[in-house]
């Protein structure tokens, strides 16, 4: 399993405090009482998330439990402004969502390279004492002090970005094709809810082009209602352009078991149902040539009109129509 993928952190928050604005009066050799020239002070620094496709996971910042941003320094003489805070940036994959922990309100999402985001604004520098002076207030001996920085908890949370997201229930041959068609090693066994977090895998296809698939932990019935651990899944299939609903070439009936899982995406999100879907009949080695035209012969019926779906019967294991199915899939991704 790999339990290098997080899609979910929580972290605290501080940014810099800004610097005190100086109320320095100024005095040289000639000037012995000379007006106010206290600089200001700098501003705190921020905490910044910026977009990097170099990343996939949060788990760089699973054990950073405090951000802290650097105070800004006091203004000087001669109305020199203090250095402002060094901002504190966190690089994050693209796909990730910032909420305030308090009120749970979204504060961003991080879906380009380089995109930048402040989380916590630090504050900002005190005037110095040459900002009060005015013609009949000659020598103001006062500045503002600094505003303080924020102290907050922030929830990081990822949605994978991939080209294709499969849907299934558990047990129906997902992770054996992601493990068949790309490098990803997820682990395998025939009992359901192995996979418990989103594996992604490059899927190789002609001339250096490819595609990234994700297997989105097994949807069972009433996962929309949050029933094991449905609903942080569900989150991830949102972010995919293509759904690849697999059902086993076994199941007494295909039709209605893509029903089922098309019926869990609506309750989630109706907008689900907008994205592009191919039928992919898993573990077609498991029946002979005849059912096979049986059970497309009845496809062919029930998947016309408002039903109306591409599917091809396959096998991981002896890699029947493997060629085919990735042909689909990336017609499907250029359109």
């Amino acid at each position: 399993m790999d339990n290098n993928f997080v899609d979910y952190v929580k972290i605290c928050c501080r940014s810099g405090k800004g610097g005190k604005g100086s109320n320095h009066l100024h005095r040289d050799k000639l000037t012995a009482k000379g007006g106010p020239d206290g600089g200001d002070g700098g501003r705190g620094g921020h905490i910044i998330l910026r977009g990097n496709k170099q990343l996939w996971t949060l788990l760089h910042l699973k054990y950073r439990k405090h951000v802290i941003a650097e105070d800004g320094l006091a203004g000087g003489s001669s109305l020199s402004s203090g250095k402002e805070g060094k901002d504190e940036i966190l690089d994050v994959p693209l796909g990730t969502i910032a909420r305030d922990v308090e009120t749970g309100e979204m504060l961003c999402e991080i879906s380009e390279e380089g995109q930048e985001f402040i989380i916590a604004k630090g504050g900002r520098g005190g005037l110095g004492n040459w900002h009060f002076k005015s013609p009949t207030f000659q020598t103001p001996r006062f500045s503002q002090p600094g505003e303080d920085g924020v102290n907050e908890w922030k929830v990081l949370e990822l949605k994978v970005l991939a080209d294709v997201g499969l849907v299934g229930f558990p047990n129906a041959g997902k992770s054996t094709l992601l493990s068949v068609v790309s490098a990803a090693k997820p682990e395998i066994a025939n009992y359901p809810f192995t996979t418990l977090t989103p594996q992604l895998g490059i899927v190789k296809y002609y001339d250096y082009k490819s595609f990234i698939m994700a297997d989105i932990p097994g949807i069972i019935e009433g996962a929309s209602e949050g029933k094991g651990l449905g609903l942080r899944f569900l989150r991830h299939i949102e972010r995919n352009s293509t759904l690849l609903f697999l059902v086993s070439a076994d199941t007494s009936d295909i039709f209605e078991e893509y029903k089922i899982l098309l019926n869990e995406l609506k309750k989630h999100n109706p907008e689900l149902l907008n994205k592009k879907r191919i039928l992919g009949i898993s573990k077609s080695d498991m029946i002979d040539q005849e059912l096979e035209e049986m059970i497309t012969k009845d496809l062919n019926k029930r998947l016309r009109g408002k039903n109306k779906l591409p599917f091809v019967f396959f096998s991981s294991h002896t890699k029947h129509n493997l060629q085919e199915l990735k042909d689909m899939i990336w017609e499907n991704i250029q359109e």
